[in-house]
């Protein structure tokens, strides 16, 4: 399977996954910096091959054999991130751009050892879920995006699921790491826009950013 079939199958798969999905032909493009006519004969060909659903002016969508392909490349990629955050302690940036490239060269087999190797992890050093070996992905439905969490509560940061370098500078800088515990101050309904108090700090987060971070509800005492 040659990397850029790879990376588009990822990619739908991603998009499709994210809160304002968005798995137009446009977008694909976009986010595989490939022109839009490129990304149409890439679908076609991916269409041919039983890997993509695809009809002229409507959102693309992967089939069975598509999926699964895009989850075992999901599963390479989280887990060397894992390994990489565990063994060399690379920055989230790091691991996420190394794995970026790791992802396409790694056997099945080798997944496997890596796995086995980390006490076989159900999540990697951003929160995201890694696929099992059988493809399967067992969502946590406790968790909720933080721009939906109520104010006056506390609650855990599970995942960031941003992969810019900038958003994970910025979180570096703020405390805001899996794990940490935030308190919520105040939804801002109108503006879109969440503050937050981690530490002695309170922070005014954008609707974008705060769907970036995904936490889950715990004991509810003030920070």
């Amino acid at each position: 399977m040659s990397v850029s079939t790879e990376n588009f199958l990822k990619v739908i798969y991603m998009q499709q996954k994210l809160i304002s999905a968005n798995i137009k032909l446009g977008k694909i493009a976009a986010v595989l910096n490939i022109t839009n006519a490129a990304a149409t004969d890439m679908a076609k060909k991916l269409a041919a091959r039983k890997l993509v659903n695809y009809t002229k002016y409507k959102p693309l969508t992967l089939t069975q054999k598509g999926n699964e392909i895009a989850l075992n490349v999901i599963r390479k990629h989280r887990l060397w991130e894992s390994f990489l955050y565990e063994t060399l302690n690379l920055s989230l940036h790091e691991i996420h751009r190394e794995a970026e490239i790791l992802e396409h060269l790694t056997s099945d087999f080798l997944a496997d050892k890596i796995s086995k190797y980390l006490g076989n992890p159900s999540t990697d050093p951003h929160g995201d879920p890694i696929p099992a070996i059988n493809g399967k992905i067992i969502p946590d439905k406790t968790q909720l995006l933080l721009s939906e969490a109520s104010a006056g509560h506390n609650y855990t940061v599970c995942r960031l699921s941003g992969i810019e370098e900038e958003f994970f500078d910025f979180c570096s800088s703020n405390h805001i790491t899996v794990g940490s515990i935030i308190w919520i101050a105040k939804q801002y309904s109108v503006n879109k826009m969440t503050e937050i108090k981690i530490k002695t700090d309170k922070i005014l987060l954008n609707y974008e950013f705060a769907n970036l971070i995904y936490v889950k509800q715990v004991q509810n005492k003030k920070i």
